[in-house]
């Protein structure tokens, strides 16, 4: 479940980008984040991941970049006392219009969901994009990818390589805020063939 527009949603900021059908997997052991996983589990709720832009994902409150991604828990274990091992998939993209801070530190923010891109077919120029990520899919597995494998939509394909790809946060931060999955291509494709990451079909 997604969170409605001016819906509150408690903020995970991480030093990671989160996209739509991604996966993340998670070890939460502050107990401002504990807490927070086990209430979106009993409620069936999202929370919120977000680059973190100042601060660190431990100790006092970090500054969190303003676009970011909501996320699910499709599965959870607890081997260890007061340690959960979370898996999340990313799900909307989100705008936050406004944070305060719980006076257990966590953040909750007031946010508006950003629309879903339109499907939209891979264009010739940006096959590359499709030709490399089933490269990666074969060497890493589904386990990192996990179907359905949409190979023939714009969005899913950059998606997939804006996470995979070694690029700088900043970078795939910018790639996540891009409102036409036709221009990520685009970025996608030049850092592509910039470093000779092609591969011929």
């Amino acid at each position: 479940m997604s969170a409605p527009v001016g819906q509150s949603l408690p903020i995970f900021p991480l030093h990671t980008v989160l996209f739509p059908g991604g996966v993340l997997p998670l070890r939460v052991f502050e107990a401002r984040y504990v807490d927070m996983t086990r209430e979106c589990l009993k409620r069936d709720q999202a929370f919120g991941v977000a680059l973190i832009r100042e601060g660190s994902e431990v100790g006092a409150a970090a500054l969190p970049e303003t676009i970011g991604c909501t996320a699910r828990i499709t599965d959870w274990d607890m081997q260890q006392l007061g340690v959960l091992n979370i898996k999340a998939v990313g799900e909307r993209r989100f705008r936050m219009l406004s944070n305060r801070v719980e006076s257990n530190g966590l953040i909750v923010a007031e946010v508006e969901l950003i629309a879903a891109e339109p499907d939209q077919p891979v264009p010739e120029d940006n096959r590359v994009c499709v030709n490399l990520l089933r490269a990666i899919l074969v060497q890493v597995g589904d386990k990192h990818l996990p179907p359905p494998h949409r190979f023939d939509d714009a969005a899913w394909v950059g998606y997939r390589l804006s996470e995979l790809l070694p690029v700088p946060r900043l970078a795939k931060q910018k790639l996540l805020e891009l409102e036409d999955s036709v221009s990520r291509l685009q970025i996608l494709t030049k850092y592509i063939e910039q470093n000779g990451l092609a591969i011929k079909k």
